[in-house]
């Protein structure tokens, strides 16, 4: 198993924990802080509790946590280092030349540092070129964004598998390759936040207005799209080029005050602190973690829906997992046809539940929906196929409640063919928790022209490979409940 060590054992370090941790890595951390193990595993909590269903495709197994007294025994058999110590330069460089005395040559170390660049972070050493900037996100578990920024100094290789690493983590490597002080993103949330400061400060908006004028209108649509992006859209059907003859003059008005910086002092603090307090206090740091991350899933969800920015890129990763996770796509990754396929491998996603606290029964429907759309496309009833007009209706659907789950559990359903006639198609699934059964899904489906938009037989191939799981299926007991009308006895 692949191992990643944790220097630093903070917010950010925890986050890095718990996202190499939750993808399989072991994690070996370094933090003198008596309090470290503690905070990592509040943070932990937060992570197991979200991050497993991010996605449709359950993560692995998870790797082991250790804690160790040195940097020595924390790096050992690791080729992931990752730094988040203060943001102190020469305390980063006392890091660093400890851990080229113990790191295997080919580790990469990534810096988690908000703002120093990576030249200055390489300065001095002889194996400068492992050391890359990997600045994350809060929370890290569950934000994918890693500025990756490099130098000369960085080979080829080591920029290559820095970038396969956080790939494979689910992360995105936004590779940077100039550098500049507090690389991209901190710049840009510096300006903002420097105007937030003025508006405050000059009494023109509170805490609260100035959250609510982001949360309510344009951070909503930088969310799914973007700066440039957004404002492509807003210049209409004339483009960018339209937009920015509109707006262009307004760089010369004084719309903003960039460049100045209010006086940091006391009566600031306390004006900004105590109006946070009248937004915010009512809520705990760990409500507002979990409302937070609450909300970054199900924004992330949406967007995996229409396969788009942050969805897309989760979209990705979970197919880069199915084969792992024993998910077939096609008939020849179907390793025994006589026994039933595994069609959904997944973890209660947060969005799922209802107010009595376990998964809603709109949600049985969409995880079998899922399960046969899955068996579709083993069968050849893919994307090409219904683009080329031919495709699959339910025409009738029963599904027994068994048992109840809970967000953050593991599920996995089991698909059987129970018939395969001319234009039908008899799906039987069975979803589990481990071995618990928790509810049964009948569908009955109907293959359909999509010109007519009616029934109309499959093509051959679809009716071959239906036929073979029918055939191979039909020596399996009877399941219990089929056929089963609302109200029979159980």
């Amino acid at each position: 198993m692949k191992t990643a060590a944790i220097i630093g054992g903070g917010v950010i370090g925890g986050g890095w924990a718990a996202r190499f941790l939750l993808n399989g890595w072991n994690v070996r951390v370094f933090d003198p802080d008596p309090e470290a193990e503690r905070k990592i595993t509040d943070v932990l909590d937060n992570a197991r509790r979200s991050l497993p269903g991010l996605g449709n495709v359950a993560l692995p197994a998870e790797g082991a946590l250790t804690f160790h007294p040195t940097i020595a025994e924390a790096v050992a058999g690791a080729s992931w280092v990752q730094e988040s110590v203060p943001e102190r330069l020469d305390l980063k460089q006392k890091v660093y030349g400890e851990l080229q005395q113990h790191v295997a040559r080919g580790a990469v170390i990534g810096s988690s540092t908000s703002g120093y660049k990576p030249s200055q972070l390489q300065e001095g050493f002889d194996n400068a070129a492992q050391i890359v900037v990997a600045h994350p996100f809060n929370p890290v578990y569950l934000m994918p964004l890693v500025e990756v920024v490099t130098t000369d100094a960085n080979t080829p290789e080591v920029i290559d598998k820095a970038k396969a690493i956080i790939a494979e983590i689910g992360m995105y490597p936004l590779h940077l390759k100039k550098e500049i002080d507090a690389h991209v993103a901190d710049r840009f949330l510096e300006a903002v936040w420097r105007e937030a400061l003025w508006l405050v400060k000059d009494g023109i908006a509170t805490t609260e207005e100035i959250d609510n004028a982001i949360r309510y209108g344009f951070g909503i649509r930088w969310a799914q799209m973007g700066l440039f992006e957004t404002y492509r859209v807003a210049g209409g059907e004339a483009g960018m080029k339209h937009f920015l003859a509109q707006f262009g003059p307004c760089l010369t008005w004084p719309w903003t005050k960039l460049m100045d910086v209010p006086e940091y002092n006391d009566e600031l603090v306390d004006l900004i602190a105590g109006q946070s307090d009248a937004q915010s206090g009512k809520y705990s740091i760990r409500e507002l973690e979990r409302i937070r991350d609450d909300n970054l899933v199900g924004m992330m969800r949406a967007l995996g829906n229409t396969n788009w920015g942050a969805g897309a890129l989760q979209n990705t990763h979970d197919k880069a997992r199915e084969g792992a996770m024993g998910l077939a796509s096609t008939m020849q990754d179907v390793a025994d046809l006589s026994q039933p396929v595994l069609t959904l491998n997944r973890t209660v996603p947060l969005d799922w539940t209802d107010y009595n606290g376990h998964m809603t029964e709109s949600r049985y429907l969409d995880a079998f929906a899922q399960s046969t759309d899955r068996m579709m496309a083993i069968i050849g009833c893919d994307a090409d196929y219904i683009a080329s007009g031919g495709s699959f209706f339910t025409a009738e659907t029963h599904i027994r409640h068994i048992d109840e789950v809970h967000a953050g559990h593991p599920i996995q359903v089991r698909t059987r063919v129970i018939m395969a006639e001319g234009k039908k198609m008899h799906l039987w699934h069975e979803m589990y928790e481990g071995e618990r059964l928790l509810a049964t899904g009948e569908h009955m489906l109907l293959h359909v022209d999509l010109k007519t938009r009616r029934s109309a037989p499959p093509a051959p191939h679809l009716a071959e490979n239906l036929a073979k799981f029918a055939e191979a299926h039909a020596g399996l007991p009877t399941p219990d409940g089929l056929g089963r009308a609302i109200g029979a006895p159980r």
